[in-house]
């Protein structure tokens, strides 16, 4: 069942790991695809019993970060049901998001994970590529490439980018901080479809996370994405392949879109 849980949660994760790389130290970039009050409410299945449940919410208000405004960002995930008996999951990631340049300036995470727990602070200096990570009273400064993006910012600064301009087929390496690490993690876009929510019918972007050989995973493309082909470019479904059985993520509800997703 252990191996559930880390499948739930890297699921949960999985949604908010998409970026991609420009060179400028302090980039202007203009976004009309998300702002402040957005909600978006997700449900995890394993076969047809409900998993966990995930919240993606940009909160109405900016909050001021080392004098640039930042949207606030709170992602949490926890499990449900008899899951929630076997292995109980509480996670809640926040990153604090420029509204100029689209890049974190803080990220925080509070892990509760059965027994386990953690407290992590990131403040992000973009001008002298730097991290610097306290957890208790623990302090450490990492060297990051140009532009590096937490686990929910590189989502959020996904949404923004026109992908007529991308290839299908290309892969695309996206340099992230997290858990005091560089990971160079590696998209593929499919292309385009249409898939079935319980809202109706609805175009959308694929995409292929490309996950590294491990234990809890089947090969390197057990994740599958389904985005919304629009201005607001949210994650609509997900389905993971594990050792020992398969995660389902199906939208639940929405609100506060910039741009109402055309549904038949």
């Amino acid at each position: 069942m252990k191996k559930l849980a880390i499948g739930i949660v890297f699921v949960i994760s999985c949604f908010i790991l998409y970026a991609f790389r420009q060179n400028e130290a302090e980039r202007n970039l203009p976004n009309k695809s998300f702002g402040t009050g957005e909600k978006v409410e997700y449900r995890v299945h394993y076969g047809f019993i409900n998993a966990a449940e995930a919240k993606v919410e940009v909160s109405k208000n900016i909050t001021v970060v080392n004098n640039r405004p930042c949207f606030k960002i709170n992602v949490s995930g926890r499990t449900v049901g008899a899951f929630d008996l076997i292995s109980r999951v509480r996670d809640t990631w926040r990153s604090y998001l420029d509204t100029t340049a689209i890049l974190p300036r803080m990220f925080q995470r509070s892990i509760q994970e059965n027994k386990y727990r953690k407290e992590e602070t990131v403040v992000f200096n973009h001008t002298t590529d730097q991290a610097v990570s306290t957890i208790k009273d623990e302090v450490k400064t990492y060297n990051t490439p140009n532009n590096v993006h937490d686990i929910i910012s590189g989502y959020f600064y996904l949404r923004t980018l026109n992908f007529d301009h991308i290839s299908e087929g290309d892969i695309i390496e996206v340099p992230t901080f997290f858990d005091g690490q560089i990971y160079k993690l590696r998209i593929r876009y499919v292309g385009k479809d249409v898939i079935k929510t319980k809202f109706g019918k609805t175009k959308v972007l694929r995409l292929n996370p490309l996950i590294p050989d491990n234990k809890f995973f089947k090969g390197e493309g057990a994740m599958r994405l389904w985005v919304s082909d629009d201005v607001n470019k949210i994650p609509l479904k997900a389905e993971v392949e594990l050792a020992i059985g398969s995660l389902d993520m199906d939208i639940k509800s929405f609100k506060g879109l910039q741009k109402d997703i055309v549904f038949q």
